[in-house]
């Protein structure tokens, strides 16, 4: 059995007394990113590091990181289905990979491996092509009967007496976990030594628009001319683009977790599943992390429903008997923003210089460092990067449609 890090690893440098400014926002920017988030930050960073331009600004309705950034369950992973989707998830887990050395601050990414269990001969079909699917793009996955399951993870009820009996399971052992607000602070910390502004409590309020190109943004704080304008406000970015006079094809619902007590070591692995909607972690404190699918209705509401927790909970114990006597510490939700194939939107808008990230739904965390690559080299070149060139909008329109719903369903 893998188990969790047994010891914190030392940070590569001492925690810093200071973090970034709070300035106040300035007249003009080259840039602004409308979103504080993991995306927002990543976007920021890769601005300044790869492209030299630092004449940007985050704006932030809240705090940093304070929406989805804090209220996601830290997976990550690259074996998605299509060849579109594993190659920008991939290239956003080779970043994982190298990361921490680069922002020289310990991001506690682990590599345990994360399962996807198959309870059905048809989750097993899908399991099987997806892993086959995986590596010919050059994504490591494996596939494991029963007993390999039991063997890697030893705590599952892989018994014919269980309600979701256990075939097999797909494996990508490069998949793990990593801590959320390491990763906010040291992307905000690296953007803020480029000079780039981090602007907390700026609340966008509306859009400027000269002939179809994007001038300015009308914030809580002031108005803030602007070269180009990123969204990467997660669930709330349909908003915003109403804002700016077009519409998105997203629908954003509440997204439900929770952590347990704090445990010894116990799970030495991510384990989802596809057809019980629930997936459970160790966070490296040793509480469980928990979550299930969405809740099905609309909602802006950072709480969601009791139903849901409940249904996670009894198909966790079904998997999971030892976790009977665990008690739950906390629940929350966040805002997941939907499109209709599953697939994030990634690049410029009906209107001139204002560019969108959004859509990434159940998957945003992971994809913190490939997302950001990516779209500031769309913002920087005012083009598509190529990897993020199929996620444009006008795919649905064209209707060459990256459906991801098999891989996204409620394994994040």
């Amino acid at each position: 059995m893998t188990h969790p890090d047994p010891a914190p690893t030392p940070d590569p440098s001492p925690h810093p007394g200071f973090l970034w400014r709070d300035p106040d926002p300035r007249p003009s920017y080259d840039v602004v990113i409308v979103g504080g988030g993991g995306h927002g930050l990543a976007t920021a960073y890769y601005l300044a590091r790869n492209h030299g331009l630092t004449n940007v600004a985050v704006l932030e309705k809240g705090w940093l990181a304070g929406g989805n950034m804090a209220r996601n369950t830290t997976i990550i992973r690259s074996n998605y289905l299509w060849d579109e989707s594993a190659a920008i998830y991939e290239h956003s887990l080779k970043l994982w990979e190298g990361l921490s050395a680069e922002l020289d601050y310990d991001l506690r990414f682990s590599q345990r491996g994360v399962l996807n269990l198959a309870h059905s001969l048809g989750d097993v079909r899908e399991g099987r092509r997806r892993v086959n699917a995986n590596r010919l793009n050059g994504v490591d996955a494996e596939w494991l009967d029963a007993d390999e399951v039991k063997k890697l993870c030893p705590i599952i009820d892989v018994s014919d007496r269980a309600r979701h009996p256990v075939l097999g399971a797909t494996l990508q052992r490069r998949g793990g976990i990593a801590k959320h607000d390491h990763v906010a602070w040291a992307l905000a910390r690296r953007a803020d030594a480029y000079g780039i502004d981090l602007i907390q409590g700026c609340e966008v309020t509306g859009f400027e628009i000269t002939g179809g190109r994007v001038t300015g943004v009308r914030t809580s704080r002031g108005r803030i001319a602007a070269g180009k304008v990123a969204l990467a406000a997660a669930g709330h970015t349909s908003v915003l683009a109403g804002l700016a006079g077009f519409r998105l094809p997203l629908q954003s619902h509440p997204l439900q977790a929770l952590v347990s007590e704090l445990l010894e070591p116990v799970l030495g692995c991510v384990v989802m599943s596809n057809a019980v909607h629930v997936y459970v972690s160790q966070a490296h404190k040793g509480e469980l992390v928990m979550g299930a699918g969405i809740d099905a209705y609309n909602s802006y509401g950072q709480r969601g429903g009791v139903h849901v927790i409940e249904a996670q909970m009894a198909a966790a114990l079904e998997l999971f008997p030892i976790f009977s006597r665990v008690r739950v510490l906390r629940t929350w939700a966040g805002i997941v923003d939907v499109s209709p194939d599953a697939s994030p939107i990634i690049g410029r808008t009906p209107v001139e210089n204002l560019f969108v990230n959004a859509g990434w739904g159940t998957g945003g965390f992971k994809a913190t460092p490939g997302s950001g690559w990516v779209y500031a080299d769309t913002i920087a070149h005012g083009r598509p990067h190529p990897l993020a060139e199929p996620f444009a909008l006008e795919r649905f329109t064209t209707g060459a449609l990256i459906d991801e719903h098999g891989a996204a369903a409620v394994a994040h």
